[in-house]
């Protein structure tokens, strides 16, 4: 779920060689790992789970090991401060991530989908604008009715696509030519229903393929971005399809 969400958090600079988002943007994962988890703040700990999160959606292979990193700093970074909206976001990226690996079934045993709204309501109350907790907002409730169907998501979770896509649309309207969340609405709305919303994910791609990358990751995301267009462009839904899944980090 969600996937990449939080990583265009990424473009802060520092004088200092050791920052860990410094690390992040470079593609030195483990360093940022190590970099903010000696910090021990909530801020640190958040990185840490970025970088790990990053070091998954980057793989060409899904890492559960990765995400259980992640989900670990993330928690850490929640314990050290619920009010830091970036360690909740951090929490349910992971939580959602798990799932595509880990499948539907264990995840409602084990409470992620739950979990994770909680996490992202947590972040929108202690930061009501926040780009990333919105965004994570519209995945989780396109991505609930993408597996469930519109009235058993309605139903159990309260997730509709209504929901989904107004809440990416506020985050949209902070930062229009963020690439990672148009890539990332992309990826959404083609494991939701690739055929219902063909339009608007051939505009996101586009404007993912075209935007400014500044980081090894914001690069990657341009790449596959491409591929997907070019999958479209030749008619190959089911290869479209199966690339997108690839992406979201199914097995």
């Amino acid at each position: 779920m969600m996937r990449a969400l939080v990583f265009a958090l990424l473009l802060v600079s520092s004088a200092y060689a050791d920052d860990p988002a410094r690390l992040i943007a470079a593609g030195k994962y483990d360093e940022a790992i190590a970099a903010g988890s000696a910090q021990n703040t909530a801020v640190g700990f958040s990185l840490a789970a970025r970088a790990a999160l990053t070091d998954d959606v980057s793989r060409n292979t899904p890492c559960l090991a990765c995400l259980e990193r992640a989900e670990g700093f993330a928690r850490r970074a929640v314990a050290a401060d619920p009010n830091y909206p970036e360690g909740q976001i951090d929490l349910a990226v992971s939580l959602g991530l798990k799932t595509h690996i880990e499948g539907i079934v264990v995840a409602k045993l084990s409470g992620y989908p739950e979990q994770a709204r909680r996490a992202i309501d947590a972040a929108l109350a202690a930061e009501p604008g926040n780009l990333w907790a919105l965004a994570a907002r519209g995945g989780w409730n396109l991505e609930i009715v993408g597996h469930a169907g519109t009235g058993l998501a309605d139903l159990l979770y309260g997730a509709t696509i209504a929901k989904g896509m107004t809440a990416f649309a506020a985050a949209f309207k902070t930062a229009p030519d963020n690439i990672v969340l148009r890539y990332q609405y992309a990826l959404t709305l083609a494991d939701c229903d690739s055929a219902r919303f063909r339009d608007e994910i051939d505009d996101a791609l586009g404007r993912a393929a075209n935007g400014k990358a500044d980081t090894v990751y914001e690069r990657l995301v341009q790449t596959r971005a491409v591929a997907l267009m070019d999958l479209i462009k030749r008619n190959d839904t089911a290869g479209f399809k199966a690339r997108v899944k690839y992406y979201q980090g199914y097995p």
